[in-house]
């Protein structure tokens, strides 16, 4: 993956114009990581810590998952006055589409909010980079100029690996790699867009009900209910969780695996016309239950019905929004 430093740093001097011009308070970004080819969400409050960030295969996460809390409300006694601060985030296309999504579900302030829209060449999934080398665990890695990964093993062999065989699913099948709405622009390579993302949900339609129900029955009973999928997630930003609910009770707090599916049944059915396809949440989970291919059959079915695509424009409302006369009844039966 060539051209990362050039485009590190014009992140890099893109946030301090930011400090310097006084447009923003804080900057959501990532750092190096305290493992091989990871990176982590940092904080930039000054154009001196700009020096700190970094753009590359590794960096995964979906920031849009912060910028809630720095709007969220204060009880009335403890409000000191103080408007919120102004946000910049550091945005592939998927988070840039949510937090144009937490704009329009009034989670956060437009004014409020710069986006810092990245070129996207994708990025890594370590599941199978642990493949390549025969599940030894990342000792030490380099990303090369060209789109080469340089891994050190656990028992000290070296090996080379093309970025493009260890990319996310989500970047192999993402339709829209590009930031739709950024305020400001960091340009260099890009992935293509994928001509048909939804290949795996139109395979998974082909399977009889009984055996998409034994699939999902199959993937969600590995869930240990740790709610890194939703903590993972920008959509879910509720402050209590219908899952830790006591009043209504709506699901017991053990592992019974009707309880464990009603949770994920309601969660899936949360992100219709909402999910952006980010792949958080299966990179959050430990048991790498593929949460992406349900998700992903809500984004297609909205798309098919109602003509919408998640975060690709502020001023149109999600269907779940709004009504129209001439909406599709279709799935409205008598029986």
């Amino acid at each position: 993956m060539g051209g990362t430093e050039s485009i590190e740093n014009k992140l890099k001097d893109a946030v301090k114009d930011l400090f310097l011009k006084k447009k923003v308070d804080i900057v959501i970004g990532f750092e190096k990581g305290s493992l091989p080819l990871t990176s982590r969400p940092c904080f930039i409050r000054s154009s001196d810590m700009a020096e700190r960030l970094v753009w590359n295969a590794s960096c995964t996460n979906n920031l849009a998952v912060y910028l809630p809390r720095f709007f969220q409300k204060v009880p009335r006694a403890k409000k000191s006055g103080t408007p919120p601060p102004v946000v910049g985030i550091v945005a592939k296309g998927c988070d840039a589409r949510s937090v144009v999504g937490l704009i329009k579900e009034k989670q956060i302030l437009k004014e409020n909010v710069v986006i810092i829209g990245m070129s996207c060449q994708g990025v890594i999934d370590r599941r199978k980079i642990e493949s390549f080398i025969d599940g030894s665990f990342i000792a030490g890695g380099r990303q090369e100029p060209g789109g080469i990964l340089e891994i050190t093993t656990g028992v000290g062999d070296k090996k080379k690996i093309k970025v493009s065989d260890v990319l996310a699913e989500s970047c192999i099948e993402c339709q829209y790699p590009h930031v739709e709405n950024a305020d400001v622009r960091i340009d260099g390579e890009s992935i293509t867009a994928s001509d048909d993302g939804y290949k795996a949900i139109k395979a998974f339609e082909e399977k009889s009900p009984e055996e998409r129900w034994q699939y999902f029955t199959d993937e969600i009973s590995r869930c240990i209910r740790c709610y890194a999928c939703r903590q993972a997630c920008p959509n879910c930003y509720c402050k209590v969780c219908f899952a830790e609910q006591t009043l209504p009770r709506w699901i017991g707090p053990g592992d019974e695996l009707s309880d464990v599916m009603i949770y994920h049944i309601g969660r899936i059915f949360h992100q219709a016309g909402r999910c952006v396809e980010c792949n958080a949440c299966v990179r959050a989970c430990p048991v790498g239950i593929d949460l992406r291919l349900f998700t992903r059959k809500l984004c297609m079915d909205v798309k098919e019905l109602f003509g919408y695509i998640p975060g690709l424009s502020i001023e149109e409302l999600p269907p779940l929004l709004r009504f129209e006369l001439n909406d599709n009844n279709d799935f409205i039966t008598t029986g």
